[in-house]
């Protein structure tokens, strides 16, 4: 399944607290998250990420790690197959 989260950071972004996520994401890719890009952003949300992960208990899980941002996680259907389901 695919994951596109929007992240309001809560404080101010540290080199510190940049490490620490990328353990997070190490950490992660061994429960089956794959990141498919991250990007800071302009505008109402400070950053994107595009997941794989194997179900939405996963995508949330990862979440819940972040506890220095509001995060708001939608689930992505992919165009090709998102069509099939139009009658």
């Amino acid at each position: 399944m695919i994951f596109i989260s929007l992240f309001k950071f809560r404080q101010k972004p540290t080199k510190k607290g940049i490490a620490e996520n990328l353990k997070l994401i190490e950490q992660e890719s061994k429960e089956g998250v794959k990141y498919l890009g991250i990007y800071y952003t302009l505008g109402r949300y400070d950053a994107v990420s595009i997941m794989e992960a194997p179900d939405e208990k996963v995508a949330m899980k990862s979440s819940m790690r972040r506890g220095w941002a509001a995060i708001e996680t939608l689930v992505a259907v992919p165009a090709v197959e998102a069509r099939k389901l139009v009658e």
